[in-house]
Order: C-alpha cells, then structure tokens, then sequence
C-alpha cells in the first residue's frame, strides 16, 4: 500500500504528487542530457534510437492505462448501482410495513434504527477504510428477526409477508456489495506499472531529442502534462467510497427523512 496512499487524498494532492514525481524525472533528464559532463555519455548511448521506438512504449503505456482506468469507472458504476439498490430496498421495507398493517410500527422502527447506524457510523467508517459497523449488524439482526417471526405471516397475509422479506433480504446483499467494495484495496503493482513506463517513456523521449533541447523541454513538459492529468482523474475514480469523489450516502439519509421526518 506504499504507492496508493494518496489515493483518498484531495484532488490537489492527488494532482500535485503525479505532478511533482512526473517533473522532478523531466527535470533530471534535461539535466543529464544537458550538462557538459554527461552529455557526451548520454548522447554516445542515444545515437542510434529509432524515433519510432517511442511508440512502442507509448502503446504499452496506453494499454495499461486502459485497463486500469476501465477498471476504476466500472467499480465506480458497480457502487452506485449498489448504493441505489440498497436506497430501493430500504424504501421497499418501509413502504410494505406501512402497507400491510398500522399495527406494525416496531418495523418501522428498527428499520430507522438500522439506516441511522449505517449513515452515522457505517459509512464515515467505511471511508476510513474500516469495516462493517456492528451496530448495523445488530439493529439489521433485529429487524430481520421480526420479518421472519413466527406468525407474523399470518397477521400480515403471506403474499405481503413474503414480499416484505425479500425485500428485507435484497436489502441485506445490497449491504454485503457494498462493504466489499469499499475493502477493495489499490493494487501497487499496477500503479508501480504505469509509473515505470511512464518513466521508461519520458527517458525515450528525452533520448531522441537531445540534439534540441528546447524541443526536448518542450515534449517533455506536453506529454508529462497529459500523463499527471490523465493519471489523476483516473486516481480519483480508484476508490468510490474513501476518494476524493467518494459516493455520499445521501440516498439513505432521504430515506431516513421519509421514515422518521424529524431526523
């Protein structure tokens, strides 16, 4: 977890840490392609590159780059598919125990008592890389007990008393989707990837220029400029619930609303 630290960082951080990384490696390659000392080495072992090479590792970079960004849009998606869920659900359960019988208000109840553990002490745990909260556990367990009670399905008519627990439970695996995906930890590896051809990019580049150093700056400085951007929007996308655009659960706080106004 050394290399994604900074990916629940603020967007500046985010932008300002790819930024210093990608100019200090530019900054070091001017340097050494430019300076009398170095300069007869560096050009010595650069003579020779063909200018088309760098496509080749252009090619792999954008691959990479592919995968990896498609890999951050689609858990973002997965997540607000599941968050959406599990606001569906919530309002499912709620709307049945209101419909079936006026005599029933304890649903109701534990039902509010589960969404306030969730939004008050679930998710700012979650964001913080922690785990399931156990008051969630407990007011869920309690309001699971009541929809499989028994007798309860006669009172509430079996047909009502079977749509109220498979609500109940789409509610649960809604829940259980989303904590797996908020454990979902940043892989090093293929951050460590981008970065090395990233590198392994910006030194052909500096290569093959080094008979014109202000069109070695120049490239240089245009395409670090287009990788710390294409890099960081795809970072903020990497963890959607402890980034900097993490999923906010202002669905369940509506809901809250609507089961207990005065929340």
């Amino acid at each position: 977890m050394m290399l994604t630290f900074w990916l629940d960082q603020p967007i500046w951080l985010i932008f300002g840490t790819l930024a210093l990384l990608v100019s200090a490696w530019c900054l070091i390659l001017m340097l050494l392609t430019n300076t009398k000392r170095t300069r007869p080495v560096v050009v010595a072992v650069a003579t020779g590159i063909a200018r088309a090479f760098v496509g080749v590792l252009s090619v792999l970079l954008s691959l990479l780059m592919g995968f990896v960004a498609n890999d951050a849009w689609e858990r973002q998606r997965q997540a607000s598919r599941v968050v959406q869920t599990e606001s569906a659900q919530t309002r499912a359960v709620f709307n049945l125990s209101r419909s079936v019988s006026k005599d029933l208000p304890d649903i109701r109840m534990m039902l509010a008592e589960y969404i306030e553990a969730i939004v008050v002490e679930e998710w700012p745990a979650m964001a913080n890389g922690g785990k399931a909260s156990s008051k969630a556990d407990q007011a869920f367990g309690r309001l699971l007990q009541a929809v499989v009670a028994p007798n309860f399905d006669i009172v509430v008519g079996r047909a009502n008393h079977s749509a109220l627990l498979a609500a109940t439970l789409a509610l649960q695996t809604a829940r259980s989707e989303r904590l797996a995906l908020s454990e979902v930890e940043g892989d090093d590896s293929k951050w460590a990837t981008l970065l090395a051809l990233l590198a392994l990019t910006l030194l052909v580049i500096a290569a093959i220029h080094t008979e014109r150093p202000a069109s070695q700056a120049m490239t240089l400085t245009v395409f670090g400029l287009a990788m710390v951007i294409t890099l960081g929007v795809v970072a903020m996308h990497e963890r959607p619930f402890d980034g900097p655009l993490a999923i906010r659960p202002s669905l369940l706080e509506q809901v809250r609303t609507v089961i207990d106004p005065g929340s």
